[in-house]
């Protein structure tokens, strides 16, 4: 989905018939300000999704921008101003709201979770924990944070995970045919695949041909092991059970990336509020 298609039916979502409280309320001439007031300490995300909203209701709406994705906010700050029709703030504020709600509280959780590993070498992953057709913010959101996307899809990388080597008939085969149907479609895409132990990690080996060994719900001190049988061959993730309290630990054993899903599905939105000026 596009900018421009998530905005649409987001608008004909909330608008639908009319805007009523506005037509009812609102001469249709009316020019007015308004601010964004930021009522709550972190990291801000989604100012460009706001000013795209914005235009898309009223090209020649005047979007004044004063913190820029990424700063670090505090109560009583000011991200923008807009100058436009009334009509077109009334209908634009709930979407930008939202907008830049949810993605500033992405934004902000997984800053946290940055700053707590910033002295090892592993980066921060997000999944596709998503929000459905919001995805493309919520990983916008991450980034910003300080975070790096995982796959975006199930059409950018493979990933063979339990169920599709349970359901293929071992990790051997799952491998193998996988890289079968690459070969054979033209695709070149990175093969990670999610292993449940050390033996597991040893056959990924013997059989070859992967970019990335997933470390599922392994304990800091197997995932010492696993890297020592890997010994940089492939890159390595870690995923599952790792949150704030643990993930320095999980940092320290050396692994290239860690994935918390808790990125996007645990993220609390920041508040934050339009206000007319007068």
């Amino acid at each position: 989905m596009t900018a421009q298609e998530f905005i649409q039916l987001a608008l004909e979502e909330d608008i639908r018939s009319g805007d009523y409280s506005t037509l009812a309320s609102i001469p249709p001439e009316a020019r007015g300000k308004a601010i964004l007031k930021l009522k709550e300490d972190g990291i801000l995300a989604g100012m460009q999704w706001a000013q795209d909203i914005f235009h898309y209701l009223e090209p020649e709406a005047h979007f004044n921008i004063f913190l820029k994705d990424g700063a670090a906010i505090k109560y009583g700050d000011v991200g923008f101003e807009v100058e436009a029709k009334v009509h077109t703030i009334l209908q634009a504020e709930r979407l930008v709201l939202n907008t830049m709600q949810r993605m500033s509280g992405i934004a902000t959780l997984t800053h946290q979770y940055v700053d707590k590993i910033k002295g090892y070498k592993t980066k921060i992953l997000d999944t596709r924990k998503t929000t459905p057709l919001f995805r493309l913010q919520e990983k916008q959101a991450v980034v910003t944070g300080g975070g790096h996307n995982h796959r975006h899809g199930l059409y950018d990388m493979v990933m063979l995970k339990d169920n599709h080597i349970d359901f293929c008939g071992g990790i051997e085969k799952a491998i193998l045919t996988t890289q079968n149907y690459l070969k054979n479609n033209h695709l070149d895409l990175k093969i990670e695949v999610e292993t449940r132990n050390i033996d597991d990690v040893a056959r990924v080996l013997a059989t070859g041909g992967v970019d990335r060994i997933m470390l599922d719900n392994y304990k800091p001190e197997e995932i010492v092991k696993a890297l020592a049988l890997i010994d940089g061959r492939v890159e390595t993730e870690a995923s599952g059970g790792i949150h704030f309290e643990n993930i320095e630990s999980y940092a320290a054993t050396g692994v290239d990336y860690i994935s918390i899903g808790a990125l996007t599905h645990h993220a609390v939105s920041l508040d934050i509020s339009l206000k007319a000026e007068i």
